[in-house]
């Protein structure tokens, strides 16, 4: 053996046939590897996603035709290995399509379509549908506008004059939908609002006649809506409106407020039918004293009057007072002679006093004096005026315009 080593010949043979079944071996690695990367093997790792959003295109002449009857989305169920699966689904690098190119006028059933790749199974819920293909027409059509919630405008408020820009809007559709259209209008909230719009951004609607909304395509899809909200015054006479009797002994003089006249805010239908505003009533059974007093306005609903909440409203009394027994005092009887009273039997009467609320609150019994003056009447029987002093500014009278005496000598 060890004489074989020491062959060269012997050490070269063995060392080629080393090599042979090196090159045996790296091969048949090498071809199984490559098998594994093309094939499945029954026990690799799968798996199953179901998108329910799918978004389906169309493929067609879009410039002469329209369709309908294709959903917007499709569910997608995809099945196969968790590495092609996985990136599928999360990149949702495919489409799913229906083809209509070459297709007419008139009803098709088609399938629908995908690009996933092949590695996958796939499955699309509906697989088919029903469309309807129509020839393409475009038409134009006036926006209306349509203000929501005016009744919730602000006391006073009504809406003004407006702009649509642009006022009229393109729509394509199927001819059959155009004949349709019965209404395009677009939707502005004008609860609360105080001030004029600029331009505001809104949506284009499209109904037909019973109020359906139609699904068309429409250029452009909103418009601006500009408007004016108006506050309409009006200045109107004011009236001091009363109510209830006055206590006994008080009369009125005079009522009036410190305005004749008051702005009022309102719509220009309410500002048609008003034709003066009155004070809420005062209650006259609860005035005894003249004065001025705040009185707020009685503004119909939806009438406003921002800058005269209340007026002023100045109320003069009248107060009459009966008095009795005033004291009739005597001047200028003469020395020995006396004096007896027959009508009145007593030297006394009673009085009325009439005068302004203000000069009567300080008026009293002091404030009087009756007198007879008796100056160079003989004995005998007499009728002399009754004398009546008091303030300036109330009117006495009395009970009795003359006195009947008796002078006697003693």
């Amino acid at each position: 053996m060890d004489n074989w080593f020491k062959s060269k010949w012997f050490v070269r043979a063995l060392s080629l046939v080393f090599a042979v079944l090196l090159y045996v071996f790296v091969s048949v690695e090498s071809n199984d590897t490559e098998n594994t990367d093309l094939t499945f093997l029954p026990g690799s790792p799968s798996d199953t996603q179901t998108l329910n959003d799918v978004p389906v295109d169309i493929r067609m002449d879009d410039e002469n035709y329209v369709v309908s009857g294709v959903p917007e989305h499709v569910t997608v169920t995809m099945e196969g290995s968790v590495g092609v699966l996985t990136p599928t689904v999360r990149q949702r690098n495919f489409d799913v399509f229906v083809d209509l190119e070459g297709l007419g006028e008139g009803e098709h059933r088609v399938e629908l379509e995908h690009d996933i790749t092949p590695d996958l199974s796939v499955d699309i819920e509906p697989p088919a549908i029903e469309v309807t293909i129509e020839e393409r027409a475009t038409a134009e059509f006036t926006v209306d506008v349509d203000f929501m919630n005016e009744n919730d405008l602000p006391d006073g408020f009504e809406i003004g004059d407006y702009e649509v820009n642009p006022s009229s809007v393109s729509i394509t559709s199927s001819r059959s939908v155009i004949d349709q259209i019965g209404i395009v209008k677009v939707y502005v909230n004008v609860a609360n609002l105080d001030r004029p719009i600029e331009d505001r951004e809104v949506p284009v609607n499209v109904y037909d006649n019973q109020g359906n909304e139609l699904s068309v395509n429409i250029e452009p899809e909103n418009v601006a809506v500009s408007l004016n909200v108006n506050n309409p015054s009006a200045t109107v006479p004011l009236e001091v409106e009363t109510t209830g009797e006055l206590p006994d002994g008080f009369s009125l003089t005079s009522i009036s407020a410190n305005v004749d006249e008051v702005e009022i805010f309102a719509t220009s239908e309410l500002l048609g039918g008003i034709e003066s505003i009155a004070t809420e009533e005062i209650d006259l059974s609860e005035i005894t004293e003249s004065g001025i007093v705040d009185v707020p306005l009685a503004l119909p609903e939806g009438v406003l009057a921002p800058e005269m909440e209340t007026v002023e409203v100045t109320i003069e009394l009248e107060e009459t007072r009966t008095m009795d027994d005033i004291p009739i005092d005597v001047e200028a009887l003469g020395n020995g002679q006396e004096l007896s009273f027959i009508e009145p039997d007593e030297p006394e009467m009673g009085i009325t006093a009439i005068g302004e609320q203000a000069s009567m609150s300080e008026f009293d019994e002091e404030d009087i004096r009756l007198f007879i003056n008796l100056e160079d009447v003989e004995a005998g029987e007499h009728t002399v005026p009754i004398t009546i002093e008091g303030p300036e500014d109330i009117t006495i009278d009395g009970e009795y315009e003359e006195a009947t005496v008796e002078i006697s000598d003693e």
